[in-house]
């Protein structure tokens, strides 16, 4: 036989050696693309043609916006400190389960907050932001945790405006729509985020609408052997569905049933056990003890209590009854002396979280909206936040059932692709 040409042997190589890793990563591609309501997903191998071959997301048909994704440093930009962020700051792994994955590192320089973002002038009023009434929302990211509790992707900006130790030079509210964060409260579990306002809830400084998973996931380090890395991918995800104004967390395609007791003795969520005394006790007729007159009414957390799903006796004598009611989002002790019933809150669901509002947070057409951010997001108290790999990211503009969280969550599970550019 003769020899083929040397070039056309290495094409024939190159050929041979990248289509069985790109021929999977188009079908896992299509599979997150043909699930109803995809507004943007980013793979890391999707990338522009010319100029500086940013990171571009995989859209819909018709779609004219790809999303492209700069590099930043919020800490500069914010602060005026440290050195400006590169595509070089974000490692890229070579494999991953749609063939590649960004590393979010441990960052030591305290003026270094890198991320990856879609600027607020390049997303407003686009499919990705998505805002006001009637709008569901879900995220769904494949990551390998390293470490950290803090943001995955979303927009989240949290503002400058809360002093840390270190005052911006930009200082801006917080410009809160919706995010999922690797866990905060739960560190490792899958948390969702979502504001009606942009900044805080319950009369806290922060945003406290927030849900988290049952299942928690690993802390695996990124510098791992590659089959220690590929059998540890995971599937973090959020939805939020406005018709049942339910926030959910996902881990890999799970969610679980998550309540926490006594809720009034937790640093954050007791603001929001107090919303609900506050709502309760301003239906009584006149001012009530513990009652603040104040308190904004938009702030109440008031989900239903009509019809209890379930009701457990825990003491009873011929003058007192008292009773542990649940209901979908609550749990209250309910005691009855003399005719007279008083109600104690015993337990707040943390998954799925009730949402108290009908509208995710719409920034003014000013500019002054958040950008899209992978990997961080802008906040005043500059923490390291997650690390690892992520692998993918993908937004939809519907809250996504249960089955198709699940098979998006299975995509983590078949073998780590190599590297597969697209066009």
């Amino acid at each position: 036989m003769k020899p083929l040409p040397i070039l056309l042997s290495l094409s024939l190589s190159i050929a041979v050696s990248t289509t069985p890793a790109a021929e999977p990563a188009a079908d896992r591609v299509a599979a997150v693309m043909n699930t109803p309501g995809c507004v943007a997903f980013w793979d890391f191998g999707k990338r522009e043609p010319e100029g500086t071959h940013r990171f571009t997301a995989h859209v819909p048909a018709g779609a004219t916006n790809d999303f492209a994704l700069d590099a930043g440093n919020y800490v500069k930009d914010y602060w005026g400190e440290g050195r400006e962020a590169t595509y070089a700051d974000f490692p890229l792994l070579g494999r991953g389960p749609f063939g590649q994955a960004i590393r979010i590192r441990k960052e030591e320089d305290k003026s270094f907050r890198p991320f990856l973002f879609v600027p607020r002038a390049r997303l407003h009023d686009s499919p990705l932001d998505i805002k006001g009434a009637g709008k569901s929302v879900s995220v769904v990211v494949w990551a390998i945790r390293e470490s950290g509790n803090h943001a995955l992707a979303g927009i989240w900006h949290e503002g400058t405006d809360l002093n840390h130790g270190s005052m911006a030079k930009v200082v801006q509210r917080g410009q809160r729509q919706y995010a999922l964060f690797a866990g905060l409260n739960k560190q490792g579990s899958a948390c969702g985020h979502v504001s009606e306002n942009g900044a805080s809830s319950f009369l806290n400084k922060y945003a406290l609408h927030k849900c988290n998973s049952v299942a928690i996931s690993p802390e695996v380090p990124a510098d791992s052997p590659p089959e220690v890395l590929d059998a540890s991918w995971q599937c973090f995800a959020m939805t939020f569905d406005h018709e049942s104004q339910e926030l959910t967390g996902w881990l890999n395609g799970e969610s679980g049933d998550r309540w926490l007791e006594n809720p009034q003795k937790d640093t954050l969520i007791s603001f929001a056990a107090n919303a609900w005394l506050q709502g309760h006790l301003r239906r009584e007729p006149g001012l009530q003890p513990d009652e603040v007159p104040a308190f904004p009414e938009d702030q109440f957390y008031n989900p239903s209590e009509d019809n209890p799903t379930s009701v457990k006796m825990l003491s009873e004598t011929a003058d007192e009854r008292v009773e542990l009611q649940e209901f979908r989002f609550t749990r209250v002790k309910v005691t009855t002396r003399a005719g007279k019933t008083t109600r104690e809150l015993a337990a707040l669901r943390l998954n799925p979280w009730w949402f108290s509002h009908d509208s995710l947070y719409t920034p003014a057409n000013d500019g002054t909206g958040g950008p899209f951010t992978i990997g961080r997001v802008i906040h005043s108290s500059r923490s390291v936040g997650f690390t690892g790999w992520i692998g993918g990211v993908a937004v939809f503009d519907r809250a996504l059932p249960a089955k198709e969280m699940k098979r998006l969550s299975d995509l983590r599970n078949g073998p780590s692709i190599g590297s597969a550019s697209h066009p």
